[in-house]
């Protein structure tokens, strides 16, 4: 590894080598379609029904690690969005949201590996962590805004709760902190190297999802 290595934080390392998957993520045709308004909130709800089966995942294997060396430090409960998706998706689905509740392939692609890392590998479930809950704290919040006006859920409310973190009370100085457990974690640079490598492929996981989505969602000509 180059000397710039041992001085660049790590955040900063993996925030700049993830920097084009996470742009093609944000900037999938499906996700574009959704926030510009052209898809209905059947489409929204398929979103959020994708984000439930994938943060199961990374919340059942963060009881697993709460202990643990490397991964221990980044669970945080004031993170955790189980709860509020299902409360999103009562409002969205009524009470019987779980019946023919289905994941796209992509999906259970998606969940099974952030399922695995937390089994075998934490240093690799900390890079699925950082892809999903600061993207959360960060692009979320416009997706949380672009839900309440068009399709008119109440603000903050049934609907966008995933995206409300009320035990935050200050999401930059959280931010920086949780950049700052990066930059602390528990690993040499081949392992650092092996989390950004991860950190990419959960983007493209998260990738593969929209594009799915977007063939169930597409717009006509």
């Amino acid at each position: 590894m180059d000397a710039t290595a041992t001085v660049t934080p790590f955040s900063t390392l993996i925030r700049i080598a993830s920097h084009e998957q996470h742009t093609e993520a944000e900037t999938s045709t499906f996700m574009s379609d959704l926030l510009g308004g052209r898809l209905g909130v059947d489409a929204y709800t398929r979103y959020t029904e994708q984000l439930w089966f994938v943060y199961r995942a990374l919340e059942e294997g963060a009881q697993t690690l709460r202990d643990d060396p490397v991964a221990g430090p980044f669970i945080q409960s004031e993170l955790m969005r189980s709860a509020e998706l299902e409360r999103d998706l009562l409002h969205l689905r009524g009470p019987g949201w779980r019946e023919g509740l289905e994941p796209l392939p992509a999906t259970a692609a998606y969940a099974a590996r952030v399922a695995e890392c937390a089994r075998t590998w934490p240093a690799g479930y900390v890079a699925h962590h950082y892809t999903r809950y600061l993207g959360d704290l960060s692009g979320g919040q416009i997706i949380r805004d672009k839900a309440e006006k068009t399709w008119g859920f109440e603000r903050k409310g049934d609907g966008v709760r995933f995206y409300v973190f009320e035990e935050i009370a200050n999401p930059a100085a959280f931010k920086r902190g949780y950049r700052e457990l990066l930059d602390a974690v528990n690993a040499d640079d081949l392992e650092k190297q092996r989390i950004v490598e991860e950190c990419k492929r959960a983007f493209a996981l998260n990738t593969a999802v929209f594009r799915e989505l977007g063939e169930v969602f597409p717009l006509s000509a």
